[in-house]
C-alpha cells in the first residue's frame, strides 16, 4: 500500500514538470583552452526572460522555450562573452556547447554575484559547498593543505584531535556519517594522524557537506553525508606535480589520451600517489615531540588514485577510477594497528540526444579490513565489503524539477575480538539493502520547496523503512533568506568501537543483528534500525556586498541506538545493547571577501547526550563551544606571496572519572578457579558511577603558514610553504594514562618547509 502512494506521488510531480514544459535548450559551459567547465556561469536566451547557471559541470538547462529563432549567450566574470545561434523546435529538446576564452583584461576580482544567486535558488539547508581553492586557504599542516583540516573548520564539526582523530558531525558518530568518494563508501577516510584524510586535495573538484536535514537521495546514515567528488585530468597536455616535505612526499600525473577539441570528445587520464615520512623524519626533527625516539611518530601511510575519463560532444562522460588507501600505526608500547580501504568502479552522467531527462549512476565495490595488535589483550579484526549500484534521473522544468533514483547495496561484515573479560564475540554478517527515493523542487515566487520521500528495504532484517524529508527556503528580500528542514532517516551499519574509548583507533563494522535483542527495559524490539529525526531552522543574511552571515538552529534526535555489548562479563548477557539520544544546538558563521583578503569566523553551541536505560549522560565528543577563526592574505596583486591563521578554541571533552583500582580475578576456570591463592596481576578499574561526569581542559591551537609562489614558464613553477602548527605551542591533553597517572598530550608545536614543482 505504501508504496502504491509513493509510486502515485512520483508521477504526480513528473505530470506537473513536464506539462509545464514548451521546449528545452540546454548544454555545458567550457574554458576554450583547457575544457574545464565552467561553474556557476549565467546563460541566457537574448530578448527574453530566459536565464540559467550553470552547475559543478558547466551544465545549463532552461524549459518551457518557445520555438523560434535565438541568440545563445554565455558570460563568465573574467572570460569574453560566447554568442551562437540556436534554432528551437516546437517539443524539441536542443543541447549546445559554449566555449568562452579568458579576457584580455585581466580581472583579479573573483565576482561572489553567482554563488550569491544560486543560495537564493536552492534551498541549501545545512549544506556547505568546499572547493579546492578553499581548502588551500587553510593554513597547511605539514605543508599540506588537506579536506579533513578544513572539516574542522565547519559550523557544527568536531574533531577528537591530532592523533586518531576522528570527525563528529552535529552529534553523530563517525558510523552515522556516509563519507563518499566519487559515489562509493569510504569507512575510513581519516589516517591515524589526525592532519591528513586519504583523499587527494589536488584532485578534489568539489565537496559538499550536508550536516543534517538532507534529501532523500542520500540514504543508509543518520547523521551527516561528506559527498567527495574528483576532477578529471588534463585534457589538453600531460602535467604534473611533485610536493616534498618532513611529512609527506606525494606526486601527481595526468594527460590526454585524446586530446580536447571545441565540439568533440576527449579521453583523459590522472594519478595520484602519496607516501608519509613523519614516521622517519620525525626521529630527528621532531625528536622532542616524542617520548621514544627510536620510534618517533609512529604514523604511516600510503595512498593511491587513479581515473580515466571519457567525455563526449554533447556533455555526456564516463568516469572508471581505483583507490587503495593504507595506513599503520606502529607503537610497539601500545598497540599496532593497520587498515586498508580499496575500491573501484564506473560512474557516468548521460545527457540522451531529444530527451528531456538527465541519467546518473555508478556502480562499484569498496573494501575495508582493519587489525590490532595490543599487549595486554587478544588481537582484534574487522572487515566490510560494499557492492554499490544505483542509478538517477532528473527532468528539468521550467521552475521545478524532479529527480527519482534506485539504489542496491550487499554488504558483507566480519568481525572478531576478545573482550577484557575474556569474552569472545564473533559475527559474520551478509546483506542487501534496496532504496528507492523521489525528489521534487519547485520555485513559487520568493518560496522554493523541496519534498523527498526514500523507502529503504533492508533484506536481512525484513523491514522497510519509510523516510519523508523536506526542505523549503523563503526569499525575504534580497538579503534576508529563511530556510528550513526537517526528515527521518535510518542505517543498518553499526560499529564495534564504544564511546567510553578515549582512544579509540579501531573502528570495526557489523551490520544490524538477525538475532532476537531486547532493549533496556527487557522488551523485544519489532525494529533493530537505527533511527534519527532531523529538524533544521535558520537564516541567511548578506550584511554587505562582501559579508555574509548564516545561523542556523538544529534538534537530531535518537530514538532508537543498537550498541555491540563490549564489556559483556558473561555469555548470559546479550551481545547488543540499546540507547536512545539527542543532539541540539546552534550553528554561526560570518564570511567576509575581498580580491586579496578572506575572513571566516565560525561558533557552535552544542549537546550531545545518550540515555542507556540507567542515565542520561553526555558523550565523550560532547564539546559545548567551538570556535574557529580562519584568515587569508595576498600580500601583492599577483598572488605570489600568500599568509594564512587559523585559530580554534574548544570546550574540554567529558570523561569518566575514575574512583579506585583492583585486581582483576579471572573465574575462566569456573568455580574451581584457585582465587584464594592465585596472583592476579591485571589491574581492574572502578570508573565513577556518573558517566561522563567529569570535563577535560580547553583546547587551542594557533595554525600560521606563508606561501611563495615562483613562475618558470606559463605552465611550471614552484611553490614553498613555512607553515607552523600549535604556533605557540600549546600543551593541549590527548588523554589521561589511569593506571600510569600520567597525562597524555596532543602534538606540540611543529614547524615544517615543503616544496611543490608543477609542470
Amino acid at each position: 500500500m505504501k508504496l502504491r502512494y509513493i509510486t502515485l506521488l512520483m508521477s504526480c510531480f513528473l505530470y506537473i514538470s513536464l506539462s509545464a514544459q514548451n521546449s528545452t535548450v540546454r548544454g555545458n559551459v567550457y574554458e576554450k583552452e583547457t575544457g574545464n567547465p565552467i561553474i556557476y556561469g549565467t546563460v541566457h536566451i537574448q530578448g527574453t526572460k530566459h536565464t540559467a547557471m550553470t552547475d559543478l559541470d558547466g551544465f545549463f538547462n532552461m524549459a518551457n522555450i518557445p520555438a523560434g529563432s535565438y541568440k545563445l549567450i554565455a558570460n563568465y566574470v573574467g572570460y569574453d562573452s560566447a554568442v551562437v545561434d540556436i534554432q528551437v523546435k516546437k517539443n524539441g529538446v536542443v543541447y549546445q556547447a559554449l566555449y568562452i576564452n579568458e579576457s584580455s583584461v585581466s580581472l583579479k576580482e573573483v565576482s561572489v554575484s553567482a554563488e550569491k544567486q544560486h543560495t537564493r535558488t536552492n534551498v541549501n539547508i545545512s549544506q556547505i559547498a568546499v572547493t579546492q581553492k578553499q581548502i588551500k586557504a587553510l593554513p597547511s599542516v605539514g605543508g599540506e593543505a588537506d579536506i579533513v583540516q578544513y572539516l574542522q573548520v565547519l559550523p557544527g564539526i568536531i574533531s577528537t584531535g591530532d592523533q586518531g582523530g576522528q570527525i563528529y558531525i552535529r552529534g553523530g558518530s563517525p558510523v552515522q556519517n556516509k563519507i563518499m568518494l566519487d559515489g562509493l563508501n569510504v569507512f575510513n577516510p581519516f589516517h591515524s594522524i589526525g592532519f591528513y584524510s586519504v583523499f587527494e586535495t589536488e584532485l578534489i573538484r568539489n565537496v559538499d557537506v550536508l550536516t543534517g536535514g538532507f534529501g532523500a537521495d542520500h540514504g543508509g546514515r543518520i547523521s551527516a553525508i561528506v559527498d567527495i567528488k574528483t576532477r578529471e585530468g588534463n585534457k589538453n597536455r600531460q602535467s604534473g606535480q611533485l610536493s616534498v616535505g618532513p611529512f609527506m612526499v606525494k606526486g601527481l600525473l595526468e594527460g590526454p589520451l585524446k586530446k580536447f577539441s571545441e565540439g568533440g570528445s576527449s579521453v583523459s587520464y590522472v594519478l595520484t600517489a602519496k607516501k608519509s615520512l613523519i614516521e622517519n623524519t620525525s626521529k630527528s626533527l621532531y625528536a622532542y615531540a616524542t617520548e621514544d625516539k627510536e620510534t618517533g611518530l609512529p604514523f604511516g601511510f600510503t595512498d593511491l588514485y587513479g581515473k580515466i575519463s571519457v567525455n563526449t560532444s554533447n556533455g555526456s562522460r564516463i568516469n572508471v577510477f581505483g583507490f587503495n588507501f593504507n595506513d599503520l600505526y606502529d607503537n610497539p608500547a601500545i598497540s599496532t594497528i593497520d587498515w586498508k580501504n580499496t575500491g573501484g568502479g564506473i560512474n557516468f552522467h548521460m545527457i540522451p540526444s531529444e530527451s528531456n531527462i538527465i541519467v546518473d549512476g555508478v556502480v562499484g565495490f569498496s573494501t575495508y579490513e582493519v587489525g590490532i595488535k595490543e599487549q595486554d589483550t587478544q588481537p582484534r579484526k574487522s572487515d566490510i565489503d560494499e557492492l554499490t549500484a544505483n542509478i538517477g534521473f532528473t527532468f528539468y522544468g521550467d521552475k521545478n524539477e524532479v529527480k527519482y533514483g534506485l539504489e542496491l547495496k550487499s554488504i558483507r561484515t566480519n568481525f572478531e575480538f576478545t573482550n577484557p573479560f575474556g569474552i569472545r564475540f564473533a559475527d559474520e554478517q551478509n546483506t542487501t539493502e534496496l532504496g528507492f527515493y523521489s525528489k521534487y523542487r519547485h520555485i513559487i515566487g520568493s518560496l522554493i520547496v523541496d519534498p523527498s520521500i526514500r523507502v529503504q528495504y533492508y533484506s536481512a532484517l525484513g523491514q522497510v523503512a519509510l523516510e519523508p524529508r523536506i526542505g523549503i527556503k523563503y526569499n525575504i528580500n534580497d538579503v534576508w533568506r529563511f530556510k528550513g528542514a526537517a526528515g527521518r532517516y535510518t542505517q543498518n551499519i553499526l560499529s564495534t568501537s564504544n564511546e567510553r574509548d578515549v582512544v579509540n583507533l579501531f573502528n570495526g563494522f557489523l551490520t544490524g543483528p538477525e538475532s532476537i535483542i531486547k532493549d533496556y527495559n527487557g522488551q523485544k524490539l519489532d525494529n533493530k534500525l537505527q533511527i534519527s529525526n532531523h529538524v533544521v531552522a535558520g537564516f541567511e543574511f548578506d550584511l554587505t556586498k562582501r559579508m555574509t552571515l548564516n545561523l542556523e538552529g538544529y534538534y537530531k534526535n535518537f530514538p532508537q541506538l543498537i550498541v555491540v555489548n563490549r564489556n559483556k562479563e558473561n555469555n548470559d548477557e546479550t551481545d547488543y545493547t540499546t540507547e536512545t539520544g539527542s543532539a541540539y544546538g546552534v550553528d554561526m558563521s560570518i564570511k567576509y571577501e575581498l580580491p586579496r583578503f578572506y575572513v571566516w569566523a565560525t561558533y557552535s553551541h552544542g549537546y550531545v547526550n545518550r540515555d542507556d536505560g540507567e542515565q542520561i549522560y553526555p558523550t565523550i565528543f560532547d564539546r559545548r563551544h567551538n570556535v574557529n577563526f580562519l584568515t587569508t592574505y595576498s600580500l601583492d596583486k599577483e598572488a605570489t606571496w600568500e599568509v594564512s591563521a587559523r585559530w580554534n578554541l574548544g570546550s574540554g571533552f567529558p570523561f569518566t572519572k575514575t574512583r579506585g583500582f583492583y585486581n582483576y580475578q579471572s573465574y575462566l576456570g569456573g568455580v574451581t578457579t584457585p582465587y584464594e591463592t592465585n596472583n592476579p596481576h591485571d589491574i581492574g578499574i572502578i570508573y565513577s558511577s556518573e558517566r561522563n561526569g567529569g570535563r577535560l581542559p580547553y583546547y587551542h591551537r594557533l595554525d600560521l603558514s606563508l606561501q611563495k609562489k615562483i613562475k618558470f614558464t606559463k605552465y611550471s613553477g614552484m611553490e614553498a610553504n613555512l607553515s607552523v602548527t600549535n604556533a605557540y605551542d600549546r600543551p593541549n591533553i590527548f588523554y589521561f594514562d589511569r593506571l600510569n597517572y600520567k597525562r597524555v598530550n596532543q602534538l606540540p608545536i611543529l614547524p615544517t618547509l615543503s616544496v611543490k614543482f608543477y609542470f
